[in-house]
């Protein structure tokens, strides 16, 4: 499995913007085990995105998707920043299965 962590930061005003262009209405992702996407209580501004795959081709296949591509257009003018990004291997957990 692939993982991804991190840490958007919207510009003032602007998070549940991002948080609506980050949900979207895209609901097939081939391989995407998991995509939850969280407010941060101790920060107006900040968003984390934690992402499970099956793999690391089925992210970057997502990232084809017209739904995805039009959502990542949408939210880019909202993001002042990116940090904390990490990739991981997750082994599993309450609700994920492994495919």
């Amino acid at each position: 499995m692939y993982g991804l962590i991190g840490k958007f930061t919207a510009h003032p005003g602007k998070r549940d913007d991002l948080v609506a262009c980050m949900i979207g209405e895209e609901t097939s992702m081939p391989g995407c085990l998991s995509f939850v996407v969280a407010v941060d209580p101790q920060d107006a501004n900040a968003v984390w995105v934690t992402e499970v795959w099956t793999d690391q081709a089925a992210h970057q296949a997502s990232l084809t998707i017209p739904a995805v591509k039009a959502s990542i257009e949408r939210a880019m003018p909202l993001i002042a920043g990116m940090s904390d990004r990490h990739e991981l291997e997750p082994v599993g957990g309450i609700g994920l299965v492994q495919a």
